[in-house]
């Protein structure tokens, strides 16, 4: 669904207070919030006449600060992630807890969110690809952007047919990403990776540039990791959809960036988030192959809140996305009721399959 109908929908749901009708019923144990960026650029109101498809990556920092702050008055308390799955497990249901998370690694992580989640006491938790302090990540999503964004038209292959796409406008510019980024994601995974590289390399974008403006270096994950408000968490080595891997390749990527992790940081790393982390990007097998390698819990991108039932799913929990393009304060309460996801999910509590 386009941001647009999204927010009809939820703002629909929000003003016609249909939300805390069902919160009785939709609310749930906690949530897992997800984010990606912190960043000061990162407009509280999307602009539909500027062409940045990744915007929903980012919030500001004002509106992270507001969010905890939010929530906290909400009653929930805010916790570790893995004070959350300690919570989970009791019967005493108690205060309704939170967590938040960010995944893949990025500099903004310890530059903005940190101090800005330091400052109000509130433990958070970066899932870290090893690819990315590692000086090896290819920021995929990002370079196709950044192609779109210079150029009038690009010209690409896609299954074995030449196409020209044109870009001189923002709407022209959208619609060639948004055909462009559905077909890279059901690809090959190399071959994904190829078609950006063969890409960028075409149009002068450089991939290198992007990550070493924006990864965290290993220095910058143990100065992270030094704080007790921070739990490092594992997130594959090169931000595969393991999904689509062979189960061996799949195996090796989980088990390969939770090992780098554990011999830089030097401590156990317990919990994992699974790249891209919908239905086609992670499933039964590697919900399975994420609990024999130990992890305590493995979170998806799966929308929704925690139940009682996920006792039962640990390496399969959902999480809510604080989502650029929805920063107001109406979004977070909504999102703590459960309501959208209950609907969104047709009342399954669970959804693993």
């Amino acid at each position: 669904m386009k941001p647009a109908l999204i927010n009809a929908a939820l703002n629909t749901l929000y003003y016609s207070g249909a939300h805390n009708v069902l919160a009785p019923m939709t609310r749930g144990r906690g949530v897992i919030f997800m984010l990606h960026h912190a960043t000061q650029g990162a407009s509280r109101r999307a602009d539909p006449t500027r062409f940045a498809p990744n915007r929903g990556l980012h919030v500001t920092p004002e509106f992270l600060d507001e969010a905890v702050g939010r929530i906290r008055e909400k009653g929930f308390d805010i916790v570790s992630i893995d004070a959350a799955i300690e919570r989970l497990k009791l019967e005493d249901e108690g205060r309704p807890f939170a967590a938040l998370t960010f995944d893949d690694g990025y500099r903004d992580n310890l530059e903005i969110a940190y101090p800005t989640l330091k400052a109000i006491d509130c433990p958070f938790t970066v899932y870290v690809a090893t690819a990315y302090p590692d000086g090896a990540a290819e920021l995929w999503w990002q370079a196709l952007e950044a192609v779109i964004a210079k150029e009038d038209s690009v010209e690409v292959i896609m299954d074995g047919a030449r196409r020209r796409l044109e870009c001189a406008s923002p709407r022209a510019k959208s619609a060639a990403f948004d055909q462009l980024y559905p077909w890279l994601r059901a690809i090959d995974e190399d071959e994904q990776r190829r078609f950006v590289r063969n890409l960028a390399a075409k149009y002068d974008v450089s991939l290198p540039a992007l990550r070493e403006a924006q990864a965290l270096t290993w220095d910058e994950v143990h100065a992270l990791a030094r704080d007790p408000l921070v739990t490092i968490g594992a997130h594959t080595v090169n931000h595969f959809a393991v999904a689509k891997l062979p189960p061996d390749q799949a195996r090796r990527e989980m088990a390969d960036g939770k090992a780098k992790l554990e011999k830089e940081l030097g401590r156990t790393i317990e919990h994992f988030a699974y790249p891209y982390g919908d239905e086609n990007s992670a499933g039964p097998r590697d919900f399975e192959i994420a609990q024999s390698l130990g992890f305590k819990s493995a979170v998806t991108t799966r929308k929704g809140v925690l139940f009682d039932a996920h006792r039962e799913h640990l390496h399969a929990l959902p999480r809510v996305a604080l989502n650029g393009d929805y920063q107001a304060q109406r979004y977070v309460d909504l999102y703590l009721t459960g309501a959208p996801f209950a609907l969104f999910n047709r009342f399954k509590q669970v959804n693993v399959g």
